[in-house]
């Protein structure tokens, strides 16, 4: 390890024979060092990164400690989310850490078994996006994260109400609403603003999120809507994640999926359906209204 990279424990700086009065010498402004928590030294004076500050919440809040909520969310490669600020750690209820400067501590009688990215441990995906949502005020941004979560395949919808339901009632109300709408299919904000512009729109009864395919068995798609009768598909496709590299191409290797098949198929930005509904509804209509002019390929659910 770089020395500009050691975050150590003043006890362990005591171990090796430097005073107390040594140590904090070397923390003041004109020193080599910084103090960056109780008892916790950076054995530099570079502006702590990230990585430094959650290595020192980590040794300050001390054995079976693990990283939670929004930065243990970066480590399970989630994206819809704030940007993380304090270090947000989980301990033992039993241990007498408190939260001070960039680190917030949360004491539980539930510590989860810890999962590891390197060196770093961190709590379980549904139990660190839980932890994080509790705390924001947001509904559109915490029905985002959740539903990052279960569409990834991180965590089911079930077993998010489960932990939801486990754990500290403090914040529990926002993510409860949120879970709700998973738990009828609306995956995202904009799958549940979609709900509402087809009912104004006021065509048949659909289904959300059902996998199609065509005579063969082959996959063709899994449309945020589905008119089963008329084979039409209707796409919520948000311009940032679908216009990123790799998922560009299967947003187009899709498209060229449901052509293929003879489907009827509509694209529609999230942002329009707040922002310019009637727009959207007379753009189902006249799609709808063409898949009801064309003969019905011979597609199946499942």
């Amino acid at each position: 390890m770089r020395g500009a990279d050691v975050v150590v424990r003043t006890a362990e700086l005591e171990d090796l024979g430097l005073s107390r009065e040594t140590i904090y010498r070397r923390c003041r402004p004109e020193g080599p060092w910084r103090k960056l928590l109780p008892g916790v030294i950076y054995l530099s004076r570079a502006k702590p990164v990230p990585e430094i500050r959650i290595r020192a919440a980590l040794l300050r809040a001390g054995p079976r400690s693990m990283l939670t909520g929004l930065w243990a969310l970066r480590f399970h490669g989630l994206r819809s989310m704030p940007e993380p600020g304090d270090v947000h750690i989980l301990l033992t209820d039993d241990r007498k850490v408190s939260s001070v400067g960039f680190l917030l501590v949360e004491r539980t009688i539930r510590l989860p078994d810890a999962e590891h990215r390197g060196e770093t441990p961190i709590a379980p995906v549904g139990r660190a996006v839980l932890d994080a949502v509790r705390r924001l005020s947001d509904p559109d941004m915490i029905q985002t994260m959740l539903a990052e979560v279960v569409q990834r395949g991180k965590c089911t919808v079930e077993d998010l109400a489960r932990e939801l339901s486990a754990g500290s009632p403090r914040g529990r109300a926002l993510p409860r609403i949120a879970l709700e709408g998973l738990l009828d299919g609306a995956y995202s904000v904009a799958e549940a603003d979609a709900r509402l512009v087809w009912e104004r729109a006021g065509l048949p009864e659909c289904q959300r999120n059902v996998k199609i395919f065509d005579a063969d068995g082959n996959y063709i798609a899994m449309p945020d809507v589905w008119v089963e009768k008329v084979a039409f598909a209707w796409e919520i496709d948000s311009r940032g994640y679908h216009a990123e590299g790799d998922r560009y191409k299967e947003t187009l290797a899709r498209n060229a999926r449901y052509a293929a098949a003879g489907i009827v198929f509509l694209q529609t930005l999230p942002s329009d359906l707040r922002t310019n509904p009637d727009k959207v509804i007379a753009q189902l209509k006249a799609s709808y209204a063409a898949a009801c002019r064309r003969p019905r390929s011979d597609i199946r659910t499942r």
